[in-house]
């Protein structure tokens, strides 16, 4: 086997992991950990959890968590939450593509009373990137996760990335 070809094979087995210290650098610089994060793996097991959407309602309509709901994050509207979710102590988990967006929304939800906020750390991108699914708004699993633009997509390593 060449070095050329073993170069190229161990680039390719690097890649998820450069993405992921790409994600952590990314997240360390643009949030400030005012909302508590929990990771994929803990998140997935969690019983009765409330998945809130903080994205793009574009982002929404292609791919989005099982039974997650779209609150938006310019659109976020504190009064259609409070009726949506009474108990100021359900369990959510507010998410968007790698935690940003989302970590918005929860100081938001936490101000205004709920005590069970976590931030799902790495958003859809880490979700997916660890193999957990993700579906359409018909409910049916997809590979298809819309991944914002050009510059974030690159924090994505699985799926078929979608831009439109």
């Amino acid at each position: 086997m060449g070095a050329l070809r073993i170069f190229y094979i161990l680039f390719l087995l690097a890649l998820p992991g450069f993405a992921q210290k790409k994600m952590d650098k990314a997240i360390k610089m643009f949030n400030k950990g005012s909302v508590p994060y929990i990771q994929v793996a803990d998140a997935i097991s969690q019983p009765n959890v409330l998945f809130l959407d903080t994205r793009k309602i574009e982002e929404f309509e292609v791919s989005q968590i099982k039974d997650a709901i779209w609150v938006g994050y310019d659109q976020f509207d504190a009064k259609k939450i409070h009726l949506s979710i009474p108990n100021y102590n359900s369990p959510i988990i507010v998410y968007c593509s790698i935690g940003v967006r989302s970590e918005d929304i929860g100081e938001k939800l936490l101000k205004i009373g709920y005590t069970n906020v976590k931030n799902l750390y790495g958003g859809i991108f880490r979700w997916k990137n660890h193999g957990y699914p993700i579906y359409d708004t018909n409910g049916t699993e997809t590979e298809k996760i819309h991944a914002f633009d050009k510059h974030w997509g690159k924090l994505l390593t699985k799926g078929e990335k979608v831009y439109d």
